[in-house]
Order: structure tokens, then C-alpha cells, then sequence
């Protein structure tokens, strides 16, 4: 006769609720799984498909009842993990989208804003541009199949744990947010300059001619300039943008090896140089 204890039924919750936790806060913050287009029961199925693969394949669980405070704060303490490694990719495309901010303000477009549902808030036509370039970018390098990868690798290098993890890799998620600022201004720093040269030129030409209206000609030229220089360094944004997106996954598959490891121990994790995973772009 079959016979179901308490002890089993703990232990099947706990085996489903654990990895499901650390998965759907991934998911969420993830910037194409955690899309607001997404529906959230395409989520929620997502993330309970890989939970039930990835239970099986899980090292042993802890001895705490899911339904007690200990179990409570492990679930805390797998959604910190899966929304850190989330968002350390989802850094990369706020730097492209700041790389557009800034193009937008030196062409004179920063009136031209949309409304973006991911940031609930306004975003530049340029910024939402580049940003639907990084997201077919992300599609064709296999990105996302590699970010999965480095999920189920993350519940080894960090299995579940009642024990609490080491704020380090916090740390370290910090760190990497300054990526946002340098690696937009980089990928700007064409579009800036040709307009710098172009305002120049300008403030030259109405110094010789002064019966040009500089307000008149000036916007149409820096706008017909940038949206030139935009085209024109198009082709060459997708090698920048997939080391951003390798740095970026590298980072995610680290940080739980950080977290498992103590001060005393731990040692300066470094970058490979691709995913074996992650396919080169097409040319």
C-alpha cells in the first residue's frame, strides 16, 4: 500500500518551490524573458517547465520545512540570486539605451520620446531603437539559450541553501552597474563627435556669413548628420555589443560561485573569453 507522509510532501513542495523561486525572478528580470509584451502565464509555464527539469539534477536539498520562516527566507534567498543574475544582463541594455539618450540630446531629437513599458516611464526614439537592435542581437547570438545554461549551472555552483550567501557578490553587481555609463558614452562617442565637428562648422559658417539664420539651417543639419552617422556605424555595433553581452553572461555565471565562497577564500573570479555556447553573429 502506498503511504504519503508529511515528510515527502515537504519534500516535493520544497523541490519545486525552491529552484522555482530563483528561476521566475530571473525570468522577470531578464530583459526578453521579463518583456511586459510577455504574457505572464507564458512566465509562469516558462519557469515551472525548467523548475521541473532542473529539481531532479539538484544536489541534496536542506532539512527546513518550506512553509517555516527558515524555508521563507531560503525562498528569499534564491529570488536575490536569480534577480542578481538577471540584472547584470539587463545592464547591458540600459547602456544601450544610454548610448541613444545621449545620441538623441546632441542631435536635438531628446523631444522626440515614447512611452517604454519596461521602465514605465519616456524614452528617446533613438534609445528604443538601439535597444530593438540589441534585442535581435541578443535572439541571434543564441544569448538567451546561453543565459538559461549559465541558470541550471548556478543551482551546482550554488546549490539551495538555508546557509546565507556572501554579500560580495553584491559587490560585484555594483561594480559592474558602472558599466552603463562608460559603455554608453563609448558607443555614442561617434555620433558625438561628428556633431561636435558639425557644430563647429556651423558656428564657422555663421561667423562668415552672419545673415545666416543659424536657428534655421542648424537642426535640420546636425538631425541629417547623426541619422547619417547612425547608419554608417550600424554594421559596426554588433561586435561591441556581443563582448558586452559575453561580459555580461560571464558575470551572471560567476556571481553564484561568489556567493558560495567566504572572504577568506575566495579568489578574483576572471573572465573567459566566449561562452562555448554563445554562436558568433553572422556577417
Amino acid at each position: 500500500m502506498l503511504t504519503v507522509s508529511a515528510a515527502d510532501i515537504n519534500l516535493w513542495i520544497a523541490s519545486l518551490m525552491w529552484p522555482l523561486s530563483r528561476i521566475l525572478a530571473l525570468i522577470s528580470a531578464s530583459p526578453l524573458f521579463g518583456n511586459s509584451a510577455v504574457p505572464a502565464t507564458v512566465k509562469v509555464s516558462l519557469g515551472v517547465a525548467l523548475a521541473v527539469i532542473v529539481a531532479p539534477a539538484v544536489p541534496a536539498w536542506p532539512a527546513v520545512d518550506p512553509m517555516s520562516y527558515a524555508g521563507l527566507l531560503i525562498v528569499l534567498q534564491e529570488m536575490l540570486i536569480g534577480l542578481a543574475m538577471g540584472f547584470s544582463i539587463r545592464l547591458i541594455f540600459a547602456a544601450v539605451e544610454m548610448a541613444g539618450e545621449i545620441s538623441s540630446m546632441t542631435m536635438g531629437l531628446g523631444f522626440a520620446t515614447f512611452f517604454d513599458p519596461n521602465t514605465q516611464g519616456r524614452t528617446s526614439a533613438i534609445s528604443q531603437f538601439l535597444s530593438l537592435v540589441a534585442t535581435m542581437l541578443f535572439l541571434s547570438v543564441n544569448a538567451h539559450l546561453v543565459l538559461l545554461s549559465a541558470l541550471v549551472e548556478s543551482f551546482s555552483t550554488l546549490p539551495v541553501s538555508s546557509i546565507p550567501v556572501y554579500g560580495g557578490g553584491f559587490k560585484q553587481l555594483a561594480d559592474w552597474g558602472g558599466r552603463i555609463f562608460s559603455t554608453g558614452v563609448q558607443l555614442s562617442l561617434p555620433i558625438v563627435a561628428a556633431l561636435l565637428i558639425t557644430n563647429v562648422a556651423l558656428g564657422i559658417l555663421t561667423r562668415a556669413a552672419p545673415q545666416l539664420n543659424l536657428f534655421g539651417i542648424g537642426f535640420p543639419i546636425t538631425l541629417g548628420v547623426g541619422l547619417l552617422v547612425i547608419a554608417m556605424t550600424l554594421p559596426y555595433l554588433g561586435t561591441p555589443i556581443q563582448n558586452l553581452f559575453l561580459d555580461g553572461i560571464e558575470r551572471a555565471r560567476l556571481m553564484p560561485r561568489t556567493w558560495s565562497q567566504r572572504p577568506e577564500v575566495a579568489q578574483p573570479a576572471k573572465l573567459s573569453v566566449r561562452p562555448p555556447a554563445l554562436q558568433p553573429m553572422a556577417e
